[in-house]
Protein backbone atom coordinates (compact mmCIF):
# COMPACT_ATOMS: atom_id res chain seq x y z
CA UNK A 1 0.00 0.00 0.00
CA UNK A 2 1.84 3.45 -1.25
CA UNK A 3 2.06 5.53 1.73
CA UNK A 4 -0.32 8.55 0.88
CA UNK A 5 -2.72 5.89 0.13
CA UNK A 6 -2.21 4.51 3.37
CA UNK A 7 -2.50 7.92 5.63
CA UNK A 8 -6.05 7.95 3.67
CA UNK A 9 -6.95 5.01 4.93
CA UNK A 10 -6.07 5.62 8.58
CA UNK A 11 -8.17 8.90 8.27
CA UNK A 12 -10.74 7.88 6.87
CA UNK A 13 -11.37 4.75 9.63
CA UNK A 14 -10.71 7.09 12.69
CA UNK A 15 -13.13 9.44 11.43
CA UNK A 16 -15.92 6.82 11.36
CA UNK A 17 -14.92 5.41 14.95
CA UNK A 18 -16.10 7.04 18.32
CA UNK A 19 -13.73 9.24 20.35
CA UNK A 20 -11.09 6.58 22.15
CA UNK A 21 -11.85 5.46 25.92
CA UNK A 22 -10.11 3.01 28.22
CA UNK A 23 -11.46 -0.60 27.63
CA UNK A 24 -10.99 -3.64 30.02
CA UNK A 25 -11.97 -7.51 30.31
CA UNK A 26 -14.49 -6.21 33.17
CA UNK A 27 -12.60 -7.30 36.41
CA UNK A 28 -13.91 -6.25 39.47
CA UNK A 29 -11.31 -5.29 40.92
CA UNK A 30 -9.60 -3.50 38.27
CA UNK A 31 -12.13 -3.07 35.43
CA UNK A 32 -9.78 -1.30 32.98
CA UNK A 33 -7.09 -3.84 32.71
CA UNK A 34 -6.91 -5.95 29.98
CA UNK A 35 -8.56 -5.44 26.30
CA UNK A 36 -11.04 -7.06 24.45
CA UNK A 37 -11.14 -8.47 20.72
CA UNK A 38 -7.95 -10.73 21.18
CA UNK A 39 -6.29 -13.43 22.42
CA UNK A 40 -2.51 -12.74 22.80
CA UNK A 41 -0.30 -15.87 22.00
CA UNK A 42 3.36 -14.19 22.37
CA UNK A 43 5.16 -11.62 23.32
CA UNK A 44 8.76 -9.96 22.19
CA UNK A 45 10.35 -7.55 24.24
CA UNK A 46 13.50 -5.72 23.98
CA UNK A 47 14.77 -3.41 26.82
CA UNK A 48 18.36 -1.26 26.43
CA UNK A 49 19.65 0.29 29.27
CA UNK A 50 22.45 2.20 29.62
CA UNK A 51 23.61 1.99 32.54
CA UNK A 52 21.72 4.68 34.19
CA UNK A 53 18.87 3.55 36.11
CA UNK A 54 16.78 7.21 36.11
CA UNK A 55 17.01 7.14 32.24
CA UNK A 56 13.83 5.54 30.32
CA UNK A 57 15.07 2.61 28.24
CA UNK A 58 14.72 2.27 24.72
CA UNK A 59 12.33 -0.42 24.12
CA UNK A 60 10.43 -2.27 22.04
CA UNK A 61 7.30 -4.84 22.24
CA UNK A 62 6.38 -7.16 19.60
CA UNK A 63 3.05 -9.30 20.15
CA UNK A 64 1.75 -12.07 18.24
CA UNK A 65 -2.31 -12.89 18.87
CA UNK A 66 -5.21 -13.48 17.07
CA UNK A 67 -8.49 -11.66 16.56
CA UNK A 68 -11.30 -12.67 18.79
CA UNK A 69 -13.72 -9.62 17.67
CA UNK A 70 -16.10 -10.58 14.77
CA UNK A 71 -14.17 -6.95 13.20
CA UNK A 72 -11.84 -5.02 15.32
CA UNK A 73 -11.33 -1.77 13.46
CA UNK A 74 -9.05 -0.74 16.48
CA UNK A 75 -7.91 -2.10 19.70
CA UNK A 76 -6.45 -1.57 23.00
CA UNK A 77 -3.43 -2.12 24.49
CA UNK A 78 -2.59 -1.38 28.47
CA UNK A 79 0.34 1.09 28.44
CA UNK A 80 0.94 3.76 30.41
CA UNK A 81 4.71 4.76 31.46
CA UNK A 82 6.51 5.76 28.30
CA UNK A 83 6.56 7.17 25.31
CA UNK A 84 5.32 5.92 22.12
CA UNK A 85 7.52 6.69 18.85
CA UNK A 86 5.67 4.30 16.43
CA UNK A 87 3.06 1.76 15.80
CA UNK A 88 2.81 -1.10 12.72
CA UNK A 89 0.09 -3.15 12.71
CA UNK A 90 1.18 -6.64 10.40
CA UNK A 91 3.73 -4.57 8.75
CA UNK A 92 2.13 -1.46 7.84
CA UNK A 93 1.71 1.99 9.72
CA UNK A 94 -1.07 2.60 12.17
CA UNK A 95 -2.81 5.08 14.13
CA UNK A 96 -2.67 5.86 18.01
CA UNK A 97 -3.80 7.73 20.37
CA UNK A 98 -3.80 7.74 24.26
CA UNK A 99 -6.84 6.95 26.17
CA UNK A 100 -6.27 6.81 30.14
CA UNK A 101 -3.73 3.72 30.67
CA UNK A 102 -4.49 2.68 27.22
CA UNK A 103 -3.07 2.84 24.14
CA UNK A 104 -5.68 2.65 21.34
CA UNK A 105 -4.21 1.52 17.83
CA UNK A 106 -6.18 1.96 14.59
CA UNK A 107 -4.45 -0.51 11.58
CA UNK A 108 -4.85 0.25 7.97
CA UNK A 109 -7.03 -1.95 7.59
CA UNK A 110 -9.63 -3.37 9.37
CA UNK A 111 -9.40 -6.92 11.25
CA UNK A 112 -11.98 -10.02 11.15
CA UNK A 113 -12.30 -12.80 13.72
CA UNK A 114 -9.28 -15.47 13.43
CA UNK A 115 -7.21 -13.00 11.75
CA UNK A 116 -3.26 -13.43 12.55
CA UNK A 117 -2.64 -9.74 14.55
CA UNK A 118 1.18 -8.72 14.69
CA UNK A 119 1.32 -5.53 16.84
CA UNK A 120 5.58 -4.19 16.67
CA UNK A 121 5.34 -0.87 19.44
CA UNK A 122 8.95 1.25 19.44
CA UNK A 123 8.58 3.13 22.87
CA UNK A 124 10.75 3.91 25.74
CA UNK A 125 10.72 2.54 29.33
CA UNK A 126 10.37 5.08 32.02
CA UNK A 127 12.14 3.62 35.71
CA UNK A 128 11.57 6.69 37.28
CA UNK A 129 8.51 9.11 38.79
CA UNK A 130 6.10 6.73 38.27
CA UNK A 131 3.43 5.76 40.31
CA UNK A 132 2.61 2.46 41.39
CA UNK A 133 5.51 1.26 38.54
CA UNK A 134 7.16 -1.55 37.42
CA UNK A 135 10.47 -0.88 37.85
CA UNK A 136 12.23 -1.35 41.22
CA UNK A 137 15.80 0.81 41.74
CA UNK A 138 18.04 -1.46 43.55
CA UNK A 139 21.27 -0.47 44.51
CA UNK A 140 23.45 -1.77 41.20
CA UNK A 141 20.69 -1.28 38.79
CA UNK A 142 16.48 -2.43 37.89
CA UNK A 143 14.47 -4.88 38.83
CA UNK A 144 10.73 -5.67 37.71
CA UNK A 145 7.95 -5.87 40.30
CA UNK A 146 4.71 -5.37 38.62
CA UNK A 147 1.92 -7.34 40.44
CA UNK A 148 -1.00 -6.84 40.94
CA UNK A 149 -1.46 -4.35 37.52
CA UNK A 150 1.96 -2.61 36.62
CA UNK A 151 3.30 -4.18 33.54
CA UNK A 152 1.55 -2.04 31.66
CA UNK A 153 3.78 0.78 33.12
CA UNK A 154 6.67 -1.11 31.67
CA UNK A 155 5.60 -2.58 28.45
CA UNK A 156 2.33 -2.56 26.37
CA UNK A 157 0.82 -5.28 27.08
CA UNK A 158 -3.03 -7.00 27.68
CA UNK A 159 -2.05 -6.94 31.46
CA UNK A 160 -4.28 -9.18 32.99
CA UNK A 161 -3.72 -12.68 33.93
CA UNK A 162 -6.99 -14.31 31.86
CA UNK A 163 -4.58 -13.45 29.05
CA UNK A 164 -1.59 -15.74 29.18
CA UNK A 165 1.07 -15.34 26.61
CA UNK A 166 4.71 -16.74 25.91
CA UNK A 167 7.51 -14.39 26.64
CA UNK A 168 10.89 -13.53 25.22
CA UNK A 169 13.12 -10.69 26.53
CA UNK A 170 16.59 -9.26 24.82
CA UNK A 171 18.10 -7.25 26.90
CA UNK A 172 21.00 -4.62 25.82
CA UNK A 173 23.24 -4.06 28.69
CA UNK A 174 26.80 -2.19 28.74
CA UNK A 175 30.43 -3.78 30.16
CA UNK A 176 30.18 -5.10 33.47
CA UNK A 177 26.18 -5.51 34.10
CA UNK A 178 24.47 -8.58 34.15
CA UNK A 179 21.04 -8.93 32.14
CA UNK A 180 18.23 -11.35 33.78
CA UNK A 181 14.58 -12.63 33.02
CA UNK A 182 12.89 -15.60 34.05
CA UNK A 183 12.99 -18.70 31.84
CA UNK A 184 16.22 -19.65 30.55
CA UNK A 185 19.19 -17.93 28.43
CA UNK A 186 19.17 -19.19 25.25
CA UNK A 187 21.60 -16.41 23.24
CA UNK A 188 24.12 -13.77 24.43
CA UNK A 189 25.47 -11.76 21.97
CA UNK A 190 28.26 -8.34 22.07
CA UNK A 191 28.55 -5.59 19.92
CA UNK A 192 30.80 -3.22 20.82
CA UNK A 193 30.92 -2.17 24.54
CA UNK A 194 27.04 -3.88 24.87
CA UNK A 195 25.77 -7.52 25.48
CA UNK A 196 22.47 -8.43 24.16
CA UNK A 197 21.09 -11.36 26.35
CA UNK A 198 18.43 -12.95 25.31
CA UNK A 199 15.67 -15.01 27.30
CA UNK A 200 13.04 -17.21 26.71
CA UNK A 201 10.10 -18.84 29.02
CA UNK A 202 8.71 -22.26 27.60
CA UNK A 203 5.31 -22.26 29.70
CA UNK A 204 2.79 -18.98 29.42
CA UNK A 205 2.57 -16.17 31.59
CA UNK A 206 0.62 -13.85 33.52
CA UNK A 207 1.83 -10.18 32.43
CA UNK A 208 2.38 -9.31 36.45
CA UNK A 209 4.90 -12.57 36.74
CA UNK A 210 7.29 -11.13 34.08
CA UNK A 211 11.06 -10.23 35.86
CA UNK A 212 13.81 -8.69 34.49
CA UNK A 213 17.06 -6.98 36.10
CA UNK A 214 20.03 -5.00 35.14
CA UNK A 215 22.75 -5.64 37.63
CA UNK A 216 26.23 -6.32 38.66
CA UNK A 217 25.11 -9.76 39.94
CA UNK A 218 26.94 -13.54 39.45
CA UNK A 219 24.46 -16.04 38.52
CA UNK A 220 24.91 -19.17 40.98
CA UNK A 221 24.18 -22.60 39.78
CA UNK A 222 23.27 -26.05 41.14
CA UNK A 223 20.92 -28.82 40.31
CA UNK A 224 16.95 -29.75 41.54
CA UNK A 225 15.27 -32.54 41.90
CA UNK A 226 14.69 -34.28 38.58
CA UNK A 227 17.44 -32.31 36.73
CA UNK A 228 15.57 -28.95 36.99
CA UNK A 229 18.03 -26.66 36.90
CA UNK A 230 18.48 -24.08 39.58
CA UNK A 231 20.11 -20.41 39.08
CA UNK A 232 20.12 -17.52 41.17
CA UNK A 233 20.98 -13.97 40.05
CA UNK A 234 22.66 -12.13 43.30
CA UNK A 235 24.93 -9.54 43.78
CA UNK A 236 28.60 -10.23 43.08
CA UNK A 237 30.09 -9.40 46.96
CA UNK A 238 27.01 -11.09 48.30
CA UNK A 239 27.34 -14.27 46.52
CA UNK A 240 29.25 -15.95 49.64
CA UNK A 241 27.05 -14.64 52.75
CA UNK A 242 24.17 -15.61 50.42
CA UNK A 243 24.80 -19.38 49.56
CA UNK A 244 23.39 -20.78 52.66
CA UNK A 245 20.32 -19.74 52.11
CA UNK A 246 20.53 -20.27 48.12
CA UNK A 247 21.49 -23.42 48.61
CA UNK A 248 18.57 -24.81 50.22
CA UNK A 249 16.09 -24.36 47.79
CA UNK A 250 16.97 -28.18 45.92
CA UNK A 251 15.44 -29.40 49.24
CA UNK A 252 12.95 -26.94 49.59
CA UNK A 253 11.40 -27.81 45.74
CA UNK A 254 12.12 -31.71 46.88
CA UNK A 255 9.28 -31.47 49.66
CA UNK A 256 6.88 -29.31 47.76
CA UNK A 257 7.33 -31.81 44.60
CA UNK A 258 6.20 -34.95 47.07
CA UNK A 259 3.15 -32.78 48.09
CA UNK A 260 1.82 -31.30 45.10
CA UNK A 261 4.12 -32.96 42.48
CA UNK A 262 6.77 -32.17 39.92
CA UNK A 263 8.06 -28.64 39.59
CA UNK A 264 5.70 -27.14 36.39
CA UNK A 265 8.32 -25.12 34.81
CA UNK A 266 12.00 -25.04 33.04
CA UNK A 267 14.32 -23.74 35.79
CA UNK A 268 13.83 -21.54 39.27
CA UNK A 269 15.82 -19.41 41.41
CA UNK A 270 16.23 -16.45 43.39
CA UNK A 271 16.77 -12.94 42.35
CA UNK A 272 17.80 -10.95 45.29
CA UNK A 273 17.97 -7.39 44.93
CA UNK A 274 19.62 -4.67 46.89
CA UNK A 275 16.52 -2.82 47.39
CA UNK A 276 13.85 -2.25 50.03
CA UNK A 277 10.02 -3.36 48.36
CA UNK A 278 8.45 -3.92 51.06
CA UNK A 279 7.82 -7.62 49.74
CA UNK A 280 9.11 -10.80 48.54
CA UNK A 281 7.47 -11.51 44.70
CA UNK A 282 6.63 -14.77 42.73
CA UNK A 283 7.84 -13.88 39.36
CA UNK A 284 8.16 -17.01 37.14
CA UNK A 285 10.59 -19.16 37.54
CA UNK A 286 12.87 -16.30 39.11
CA UNK A 287 11.27 -14.87 42.77
CA UNK A 288 12.15 -11.35 43.47
CA UNK A 289 14.07 -11.25 47.44
CA UNK A 290 15.27 -7.78 49.52
CA UNK A 291 18.71 -9.36 49.92
CA UNK A 292 18.17 -7.81 53.54
CA UNK A 293 15.58 -10.68 54.68
CA UNK A 294 18.35 -13.21 53.93
CA UNK A 295 21.01 -12.16 55.44
CA UNK A 296 19.67 -10.24 58.46
CA UNK A 297 19.89 -11.46 61.84
CA UNK A 298 16.73 -10.33 62.92
CA UNK A 299 14.73 -12.97 61.38
CA UNK A 300 15.23 -16.84 62.45
CA UNK A 301 16.03 -19.33 59.98
CA UNK A 302 13.00 -21.43 60.35
CA UNK A 303 11.09 -17.90 59.45
CA UNK A 304 13.48 -17.15 56.31
CA UNK A 305 13.00 -20.75 54.61
CA UNK A 306 8.97 -20.10 55.29
CA UNK A 307 9.20 -17.50 53.15
CA UNK A 308 11.57 -18.47 50.81
CA UNK A 309 8.58 -21.52 50.19
CA UNK A 310 5.90 -19.09 50.52
CA UNK A 311 7.35 -17.56 46.96
CA UNK A 312 8.48 -21.41 45.35
CA UNK A 313 4.77 -22.65 46.53
CA UNK A 314 3.80 -20.15 44.05
CA UNK A 315 5.32 -21.31 40.99
CA UNK A 316 2.22 -24.22 41.31
CA UNK A 317 -0.64 -21.71 42.74
CA UNK A 318 -0.73 -18.41 40.93
CA UNK A 319 2.17 -18.74 37.98
CA UNK A 320 1.25 -22.39 36.89
CA UNK A 321 -2.55 -21.74 37.84
CA UNK A 322 -2.97 -18.59 37.62
CA UNK A 323 -6.42 -16.77 38.82
CA UNK A 324 -9.19 -16.07 35.94
CA UNK A 325 -9.70 -12.80 37.29
CA UNK A 326 -8.47 -10.61 40.64
CA UNK A 327 -10.92 -11.53 42.95
CA UNK A 328 -9.46 -15.02 42.85
CA UNK A 329 -6.18 -13.96 44.64
CA UNK A 330 -7.67 -16.36 47.47
CA UNK A 331 -6.33 -19.47 45.08
CA UNK A 332 -2.92 -17.94 44.82
CA UNK A 333 -2.23 -16.77 48.49
CA UNK A 334 -4.47 -18.78 50.48
CA UNK A 335 -1.93 -21.64 49.07
CA UNK A 336 1.08 -20.12 49.22
CA UNK A 337 0.83 -19.64 52.71
CA UNK A 338 -0.74 -22.62 53.49
CA UNK A 339 2.73 -24.26 52.63
CA UNK A 340 4.59 -21.76 53.86
CA UNK A 341 2.94 -22.19 57.07
CA UNK A 342 3.56 -26.23 57.36
CA UNK A 343 6.67 -25.58 56.25
CA UNK A 344 8.40 -23.46 58.61
CA UNK A 345 6.23 -25.71 61.65
CA UNK A 346 8.32 -28.34 60.19
CA UNK A 347 11.30 -26.41 60.65
CA UNK A 348 10.61 -25.31 64.36
CA UNK A 349 8.70 -22.40 63.76
CA UNK A 350 4.90 -21.64 64.92
CA UNK A 351 2.63 -25.15 65.09
CA UNK A 352 0.22 -25.41 62.49
CA UNK A 353 -2.64 -25.43 64.37
CA UNK A 354 -1.75 -22.39 66.47
CA UNK A 355 -1.44 -20.54 63.82
CA UNK A 356 -4.53 -21.79 62.03
CA UNK A 357 -6.57 -21.15 65.31
CA UNK A 358 -4.65 -17.06 65.92
CA UNK A 359 -5.64 -16.46 62.33
CA UNK A 360 -9.24 -17.73 62.94
CA UNK A 361 -9.38 -15.76 65.46
CA UNK A 362 -8.84 -12.42 63.85
CA UNK A 363 -10.88 -13.77 60.51
CA UNK A 364 -14.13 -11.40 61.53
CA UNK A 365 -12.40 -8.76 61.91
CA UNK A 366 -10.45 -9.46 58.32
CA UNK A 367 -13.99 -9.59 56.58
CA UNK A 368 -15.28 -6.22 58.07
CA UNK A 369 -11.72 -3.73 57.48
CA UNK A 370 -11.11 -5.89 53.92
CA UNK A 371 -14.03 -8.43 52.32
CA UNK A 372 -13.88 -11.92 52.94
CA UNK A 373 -11.57 -14.17 51.17
CA UNK A 374 -13.02 -14.52 47.41
CA UNK A 375 -14.61 -11.23 47.43
CA UNK A 376 -11.81 -8.60 48.82
CA UNK A 377 -12.74 -5.41 48.54
CA UNK A 378 -11.64 -2.74 45.62
CA UNK A 379 -8.10 -0.53 45.92
CA UNK A 380 -8.74 2.86 47.06
CA UNK A 381 -7.66 6.23 46.16
CA UNK A 382 -4.93 4.60 43.22
CA UNK A 383 -3.87 2.34 46.42
CA UNK A 384 -3.16 -0.85 44.50
CA UNK A 385 -1.63 -3.14 46.95
CA UNK A 386 -4.87 -2.94 49.41
CA UNK A 387 -6.37 -6.24 47.38
CA UNK A 388 -2.64 -7.62 49.29
CA UNK A 389 -4.35 -7.68 53.20
CA UNK A 390 -4.42 -10.55 55.84
CA UNK A 391 -7.58 -11.87 54.52
CA UNK A 392 -6.43 -13.65 51.42
CA UNK A 393 -2.86 -14.66 52.93
CA UNK A 394 -3.56 -15.55 56.77
CA UNK A 395 -8.04 -15.68 56.12
CA UNK A 396 -7.33 -18.00 53.23
CA UNK A 397 -4.80 -20.50 55.07
CA UNK A 398 -7.56 -20.67 57.68
CA UNK A 399 -10.19 -21.66 54.91
CA UNK A 400 -8.06 -24.43 53.50
CA UNK A 401 -7.87 -25.73 57.13
CA UNK A 402 -11.21 -25.53 57.35
CA UNK A 403 -11.75 -27.65 53.99
CA UNK A 404 -9.07 -30.49 55.02
CA UNK A 405 -10.95 -30.49 58.25
CA UNK A 406 -14.30 -31.10 56.22
CA UNK A 407 -12.95 -34.00 53.65
CA UNK A 408 -9.93 -35.21 55.48
CA UNK A 409 -6.10 -35.27 54.69
CA UNK A 410 -6.37 -37.92 52.07
CA UNK A 411 -9.38 -35.81 49.77
CA UNK A 412 -7.28 -32.94 50.51
CA UNK A 413 -3.91 -34.40 49.14
CA UNK A 414 -5.84 -35.81 46.07
CA UNK A 415 -7.16 -31.97 45.71
CA UNK A 416 -3.84 -30.36 45.74
CA UNK A 417 -2.32 -32.69 43.15
CA UNK A 418 -5.66 -32.44 40.57
CA UNK A 419 -5.56 -28.76 40.92
CA UNK A 420 -1.90 -28.27 39.64
CA UNK A 421 -2.58 -31.09 37.36
CA UNK A 422 -5.51 -30.25 35.57
CA UNK A 423 -4.90 -26.71 35.12
CA UNK A 424 -1.42 -26.35 34.37
CA UNK A 425 -0.63 -23.43 32.26
CA UNK A 426 -4.20 -22.31 32.24
CA UNK A 427 -6.55 -19.64 34.64
CA UNK A 428 -8.63 -21.10 36.84
CA UNK A 429 -11.95 -19.59 39.25
CA UNK A 430 -13.37 -19.76 42.73
CA UNK A 431 -15.86 -22.01 40.82
CA UNK A 432 -13.64 -24.48 39.48
CA UNK A 433 -11.81 -25.40 43.20
CA UNK A 434 -15.29 -25.50 44.34
CA UNK A 435 -16.54 -28.03 41.55
CA UNK A 436 -13.23 -29.91 41.90
CA UNK A 437 -12.97 -30.09 45.64
CA UNK A 438 -17.06 -31.39 45.53
CA UNK A 439 -16.02 -34.01 42.45
CA UNK A 440 -12.83 -35.04 44.40
CA UNK A 441 -14.14 -35.55 48.14
CA UNK A 442 -17.30 -36.63 46.91
CA UNK A 443 -19.88 -34.10 48.82
CA UNK A 444 -21.76 -31.54 47.59
CA UNK A 445 -19.41 -28.44 49.06
CA UNK A 446 -21.07 -25.47 47.53
CA UNK A 447 -22.54 -24.22 50.62
CA UNK A 448 -19.81 -24.79 52.95
CA UNK A 449 -17.22 -23.45 50.46
CA UNK A 450 -19.57 -20.53 49.86
CA UNK A 451 -19.99 -19.67 53.52
CA UNK A 452 -16.20 -19.69 54.10
CA UNK A 453 -15.34 -17.50 50.85
CA UNK A 454 -18.21 -15.21 51.00
CA UNK A 455 -19.11 -15.03 53.87
CA UNK A 456 -19.38 -11.67 56.09
CA UNK A 457 -18.94 -13.42 59.34
CA UNK A 458 -16.36 -16.52 59.38
CA UNK A 459 -18.07 -19.97 59.86
CA UNK A 460 -17.81 -22.71 62.86
CA UNK A 461 -14.42 -24.52 61.92
CA UNK A 462 -14.93 -28.10 61.52
CA UNK A 463 -13.50 -30.69 64.55
CA UNK A 464 -13.11 -26.97 66.88
CA UNK A 465 -16.17 -26.41 68.45
CA UNK A 466 -14.27 -24.65 70.84
CA UNK A 467 -12.55 -22.08 68.78
CA UNK A 468 -14.09 -18.00 68.81
CA UNK A 469 -13.45 -14.91 67.14
CA UNK A 470 -10.93 -13.17 69.32
CA UNK A 471 -13.60 -9.33 69.87
CA UNK A 472 -9.82 -8.07 71.42
CA UNK A 473 -7.79 -8.52 68.15
CA UNK A 474 -8.00 -8.44 64.76
CA UNK A 475 -5.81 -5.46 64.26
CA UNK A 476 -6.21 -6.35 60.35
CA UNK A 477 -2.37 -5.83 60.06
CA UNK A 478 -1.28 -5.28 55.98
CA UNK A 479 2.24 -6.73 57.35
CA UNK A 480 1.23 -10.24 57.34
CA UNK A 481 3.80 -11.81 58.80
CA UNK A 482 3.63 -10.34 62.16
CA UNK A 483 0.00 -10.74 63.14
CA UNK A 484 0.73 -13.16 65.71
CA UNK A 485 3.97 -12.48 67.55
CA UNK A 486 5.98 -13.75 64.39
CA UNK A 487 9.24 -11.97 63.28
CA UNK A 488 8.06 -8.61 62.12
CA UNK A 489 8.42 -8.94 57.99
CA UNK A 490 7.17 -6.93 54.95
CA UNK A 491 4.36 -9.01 53.12
CA UNK A 492 5.35 -11.98 50.56
CA UNK A 493 3.46 -11.72 47.69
Amino acid sequence: MAAGVGATVLSLVAAALPAAEPLGVGDRLFPTLGNPGYDIGSYDIAFDYSGDKNKPLKARTVIDARVTADQLERFNLDFAAGTVRGVQVNGMDARYERAGEDLVVTPAIPLHKGARLRVDVRHTSRTKGIAHGAWVHTKDGLAMAAQADAAHRAFPSNDHPSDKAYFTFRLTAPKGVTAASGGTLVRRTRAGAATTWTYRLAHPMATELAQVSFGRSVVPRRTGPNGVPVRDVVPTDKRKVLEPWLKKTPAQMGWMERRVGRYPFENYGLLVAEATTGFELETQTLSLFERELLTSDSYPSWYKQSVMMHELAHQWFGNSVSPREWSDLWLNEGHATWYEWNYGAGLGGTPLTRRVRAAYGQSDDWRARYGPPAEPRAAKDGKRSEIFRPIVYDGSAVVLYALRQKIGKAAFDRLQRAWVVEHRDGNASTADFTAMASRISGQDLGGFLHAWLYGKKTPPMPGHPDWRQDKQGGQGKQNRHAPHGEPAKHQGR
